[in-house]
């Protein structure tokens, strides 16, 4: 008797990297991707609407990124394995996400081979972490560092915040950060000064600097 295929949802902003995995993925039996998304909000919706088995997401999206968007996700599909394919390995990221509940993390220059072990490994309730990933954080366990003031700061941030913070980054307005969340600008303005004081920064232009240090913006869209 066939068993029922793995169905899986692809995110990422990079349409090359995004249709080249899909069309990795599609090459073997057992796996079905019945979706694709290009941003953080978009995975959120579609996942709610497809149910999939399995999300396979970057973090560096426009719109909201893939922390925020694997919280959203797990709340209203916690049975959903997450696995993150990124070309960051900021420190911060990985154990966010780890507690996240994340069932894997994967550099981009893992292999298709690495990619297909890590939904199986997610399919078992096992986490898959590229090497590089596991070196990582067994020198943090037995080397922990003090995280950055930078960091410490973000964290800070709720949820909300941190939507506010990157739409704000990307160079949105007040008004149409507004009609994206569909909230009131008076409401995005009281955002806007909590995550100032928050951060302890005083112009929009340092606000962006903190977003391209820690990841969440790619200065080069």
């Amino acid at each position: 008797m066939p068993t029922e295929s793995i169905k899986i949802l692809v995110v990422d902003d990079h349409t090359i990297v995004r249709q080249g995995l899909a069309q990795l993925l599609e090459e073997k039996p057992d796996l079905n991707v019945i979706g694709q998304a290009t941003n953080g909000r978009e995975a959120v919706d579609l996942a709610k609407e497809l149910k999939p088995d399995v999300v396979i997401m970057d973090i560096a999206m426009p719109r909201m990124n893939g922390i925020e968007a694997a919280k959203r996700i797990y709340k209203n599909l916690p049975k959903t394995k997450i696995i993150i394919l990124s070309m960051y390995s900021h420190e911060h990221y990985i154990h966010e996400l780890l507690e996240t509940g994340v069932s894997g993390y994967l550099l981009k220059d893992s292999s298709g081979r690495d990619i297909i072990k890590a939904i199986h490994a997610a399919m078992n309730n096992e986490t898959y972490l590229s090497p590089s990933i596991s070196k990582m954080l067994v020198d943090s366990y037995l080397s922990p560092k003090k995280e950055s003031s930078t960091v410490e700061r973000y964290k800070q941030l709720s949820n909300r915040e941190r939507e506010v913070f990157q739409l704000i980054a990307e160079g949105h307005s007040t008004r149409r950060i507004a009609e994206i969340l569909y909230v009131s600008i008076s409401t995005i303005k009281s955002h806007r000064a909590k995550i100032m004081e928050k951060l302890r920064i005083d112009s929009p232009v340092k606000l962006v600097h903190i977003a391209i240090k820690l990841g969440i913006v790619d200065p080069e869209l």
